[in-house]
């Protein structure tokens, strides 16, 4: 529970550091450039990490649900990811899953990163802030987009491994609308590999090779 608490306390530091961004035409946006190191110092506390698999303690831990959150709204946007890292372990099982797997995005200070480039000819604001039960945000344009999108997973498929365990893979695309509904895209994004931290369940379409 301790580390809950912390993960939200690092959160509303982080946020506020970021909060009210304005994203320029040409600009790049970074996690750790407007963060910076996460120190007890700066007031972060010991929050959830997982590393190589394990849950441990560590001192800003929690940041990666901010850059999860981030990378997500970016998706919907015609911004540009220039940097992002995939989560090497699924953790949790898709009964409560919101988002396709593989669609965050892992940081670890200060080599690990998330960054955007505004290569518009709009500028971006990015709202951000921790609420009462979520974390909130949204990115918004001083123009109206002409475009919607939608963000899905293809490819779907676990994999025994020699090792004894499982590894799930998907592929990230997403779709574009104009606004009268009309498709006008659809892109590949991201591909995804990642050890599997709990036993696969064969329902809801999954193959298991």
């Amino acid at each position: 529970m301790w580390l809950q608490e912390n993960k939200v306390t690092n959160l509303k530091l982080a946020t506020a550091k970021i909060n009210g961004l304005v994203l320029k035409p040409g600009e790049t946006f970074s996690i750790w450039r407007l963060v910076g190191k996460p120190t007890k110092a700066k007031g972060f506390s010991e929050g959830m990490v997982l590393n190589n698999g394990s849950f441990i303690p560590g001192v800003g831990g929690g940041l990666c649900q901010l850059s999860n959150l981030i990378y997500w709204m970016t998706l919907h946007t015609p911004l540009q990811v220039t940097e992002r890292w995939r989560h090497t372990h699924d953790v949790f099982p898709d009964a409560n899953r919101t988002q396709p797997f593989g669609s965050g995005a892992t940081v670890v200070y200060n080599y690990i990163d998330l960054q955007i480039k505004n290569e518009t000819q709009h500028s971006y604001q990015l709202l951000i802030k921790v609420g009462e039960s979520d974390l909130e945000g949204d990115w918004r344009c001083e123009q109206p987009l002409p475009q919607k999108y939608e963000v899905y997973e293809s490819d779907h498929l676990i994999t025994q491994e020699w090792w004894g365990g499982y590894m799930r893979h998907n592929v990230i695309r997403r779709k574009m609308f104009d606004l009268d509904n009309n498709q006008i895209g659809d892109d590949f994004i991201t591909e995804n590999h990642a050890i599997m931290m709990y036993e696969p369940m064969l329902a809801g379409g999954m193959e298991v090779l």
